[in-house]
């Protein structure tokens, strides 16, 4: 991509702009924000550092690079974390500043800038790339401070303190060094006192004289004084003015007549400055392509929708798809936008909005439509309708015309409150995949963080990995601890439960070197945190391999976890009940065997969390029918053969197992916050048919125990896949059951 360099003069600035180059991109332009009077050195801005931006100025004919200031005329206005569009901000002045740079030099398509840790600056830097259509690139987000220090010196950025504000740091000594000089001594004070070497924390900042992106000319900072801004005893605050300068040319100066280098600029104007005036009235953004999302509520109704919908109060479920298929051969586009309607009302009815939405699972017929399922999806879910931060999402193809549904199938996780807390990074970085778009990384809601499904993307280059499916399994599982790690946590201790996605494209062979490289690389981050004696609090999470015809991008593989993110220090362990105070009573004539135990695996959260995958392979389906009296036994190698009355019998056996281990773990059937059901295709049972037996089954259940409410919509969602099962190997259960349960 082509590239606007956002660049303050500091050290972050300057080398993403080396990393951009790294990762294959082209710095075509550079802009910088500095104060409206000349006079002044220093803004009270938490958004630009503008100390040294009289050298600055130097930096086009430094690069060979045209170079776009403006003078910041806007303020702080907007305080909250994340951005909208105020008039009167000082953003809006990076908004006008890009703009202008965008229309001279229509082929920049990227932006990159500094940010390393601030959540503050990273938004708003997104929030314009957004209105502007651009993405952002911000390569040294999240990365080892110390590590980028040292990297920033290998790869040669020669850059001096121009502020100092902490406590150690003397104005006096220390303002006019090279990091350099300093770095040894910067670690030091960390050590002592906790600060950030990269100076994230406003300790220091900096001014950068020379770089390898300096191909014409060095700077020579030859008179400056020092500004003293606070004489504070522990932390005096200083600035470095600069009074005088000059460029020192370089005798390997690069020729600027590569036609490849004007990008539609000027050769004449590829060092000049310039600088945008104007204000916002004349601004036009980005507009999104427009996609009508507008239907009437009995084009709606005129569908034949299959709704499900928990029973919890506070944080459920809704899924929505079509039925009739003979109603469904339109596009997929008319499909979704039907089921996200038909969702939007539901949530509308139970008086919530977009907004609560935590989760959504978007389930698709065909991947090849995938860009324009997301351009529907978009004209729904928007930043705009979220104000709390937009929900999670994880998109998978699933068999749904054999399976008798439409082409679009929407599941979503909802919350009666604003509590959630999302992580939505848009830039594209060297941490974890972007999410450029309404979807999150993931969503935190009352100590369960829900985390997007995870490809095997190389973070800066947004590519899958090479290597077969093992290589992209771990890229994924890399991908999900740095999100974790946001959130104070890690996939190795704090998971409940893996959800793995294998497409159809991997060779059978391949299968159990997934299994076996999850499970070595899960116990090898285990040892480590053994070694350094986190190992209280540790869960034993439960895996489910979900067998799909494709994924996104043609990945091979795809892990959705789903972590627990304890509020306090409280160990999270396995509980064992005591068994002899809540006893589940006999359902169909079902009585506990001990092979019961083999059918299902569990991790319980004491008093919080049960989270249950049932598996009912072919050889249980046999132990299942051969109890029920006058019933045939199943032919252990074909699911074809199982009839009506043996696949009912199995969805009977489902409900009291899943039932037994909710009493016995003292949870409810109020407590579930989904249920799903995992069918292949090759049952030959349609979702219809297979939704009305399970509702029948809870029917018979509810008037047995009445531990079940009963009402309209069922509380389970029925899936359709090529396989599922415990084991990347097995993915042949017949009925697989998922089912997640919280305590309010």
């Amino acid at each position: 991509m082509k590239v606007v360099a956002l660049v303050s003069g500091g050290k972050d600035s300057c080398y993403v702009m080396m990393k951009c180059i790294q990762y294959g991109h082209e710095i075509v332009a550079l802009a910088n924000l500095m104060p409206a009077d000349d006079l002044v050195d220093e803004l009270d801005s938490y958004m630009y550092q503008t100390v040294g931006h009289q050298i600055v100025v130097s930096y086009a004919k430094c690069m060979g690079v045209p170079l776009f200031r403006r003078r910041i005329q806007g303020s702080t206005r907007h305080h909250n974390l994340s951005y909208d569009k105020t008039p009167g901000d000082e953003v809006e002045d990076m908004f006008i500043l890009l703009n202008e740079v965008k229309r001279q030099i229509p082929s920049i398509t990227a932006v990159s800038s500094g940010a390393i840790a601030s959540d503050y600056q990273r938004l708003r830097v997104e929030s314009v790339c957004s209105r502007l259509g651009l993405v952002s690139l911000a390569y040294l987000w999240k990365q080892d401070q110390s590590w980028l220090l040292q990297e920033m010196i290998n790869n040669g950025i020669v850059a001096i303190t121009v502020k100092v504000a902490t406590i150690g740091l003397d104005p006096a000594k220390h303002l006019g060094k090279e990091i350099a000089y300093l770095m040894s001594y910067l670690h030091k004070l960390k050590e002592l006192y906790g600060i950030n070497v990269c100076g994230e924390g406003g300790e220091y900042e900096t001014l950068t004289l020379d770089c390898p992106l300096f191909k014409n000319a060095q700077i020579v900072l030859d008179e400056f004084q020092v500004v003293l801004h606070s004489s504070d005893s522990i932390a005096p605050v200083g600035i470095l003015h600069p009074l005088a300068f000059h460029l020192e040319n370089k005798l390997d100066r690069v020729s600027l007549n590569d036609s490849n280098r004007n990008n539609g600029f000027c050769l004449e104007k590829m060092d000049s400055v310039c600088e945008v005036l104007g204000d916002c009235l004349q601004i036009c953004e980005a507009k999104t392509p427009s996609v009508d999302v507008a239907l009437d509520l009995t084009e709606v109704l005129d569908h034949k929708l299959h709704i499900s919908k928990t029973r919890k109060d506070n944080t459920f479920s809704i899924s929505c798809c079509l039925q009739d298929v003979c109603k469904t051969l339109g596009d997929l586009q008319e499909d979704l936008k039907t089921v996200l309607k038909k969702i939007e009302l539901q949530l509308m009815e139970y008086g919530y909005s977009w907004e609560n939405v935590l989760y959504i699972h978007l389930y698709i017929a065909d991947m090849n439509e995938f860009a324009m399922a997301n351009e529907t999806y978009v004209r729904f879910i928007t930043q705009e309708k979220c104000r709390f931060g937009v929900p999670s999402r994880s998109t998978i193809e699933l068999p749904l015309l054999q399976a008798g549904l439409g082409r679009a199938y929407v599941e979503v996780l909802v919350a009666n409150d604003q509590t959630k807390r999302v992580l939505h990074v848009q830039s594209i970085s060297c941490w974890a995949p972007s999410c450029i778009g309404p979807y999150s990384q993931a969503t935190l809601h009352k100590e369960i963080l829900h985390m997007a499904g995870q490809l095997g993307l190389d973070p800066p280059t947004m590519s899958l990995c090479s290597g077969g499916p093992t290589a992209e399994l771990v890229q994924a599982l890399e991908n999900s601890e740095a999100v974790a790690q946001c959130f104070k946590c890690s996939i190795c201790t704090s998971a409940i439960l893996f959800v793995v996605y294998c497409s159809i494209y991997i060779p059978s062979s391949e299968r159990i070197s997934i299994q076996q490289k999850q499970d070595t690389y899960l116990n090898q981050m285990r040892s480590l945190y053994l070694d350094i004696g986190n190992m209280s609090g540790v869960l034993n999470p439960i895996f489910l391999y979900v067998l799909v015809p494709d994924l996104p991008k043609r990945a091979l593989v795809e892990v959705k976890p789903i972590l627990y993110a304890a509020e306090d220090t409280e160990t999270a362990s396995d509980y064992v009940p005591d068994l002899s105070c809540k006893m589940a009573q006999s359902c169909w004539g079902f009585q506990h065997e001990l092979w019961h135990d083999f059918c299902f695996q569990k991790c319980i959260v004491h008093g919080k969390i049960c989270a249950v995958i049932l598996s009912i392979t072919d050889e249980l389906a046999v132990k299942i029918c051969s109890e029920s009296t006058g019933v045939n036994q199943v032919d252990g190698d074909q699911q074809t053969s199982l009839t009506e009355g043996q696949v009912e019998r199995i969805a009977r056996f489902c409900i009291y197992l899943l039932d037994k281990i909710l009493l016995e773990n003292y949870f409810s059937w109020d407590d579930a916050m989904n249920l799903r059901l995992y069918f292949p295709t090759s049952l030959h049972m349609s979702q219809e048919r297979l939704s009305l037996m399970f509702i029948n089954v809870f029917k018979e259940f509810a008037e047995m125990t009445r531990r079940v409410k009963i009402s309209k919509e069922p509380i389970f969602n029925l899936v359709p896949v090529l396989g599922a099962g415990r084991s990347a190997t097995s993915m042949d259960d017949i009925i697989t059951c998922e089912l997640f349960a919280r305590k309010s």
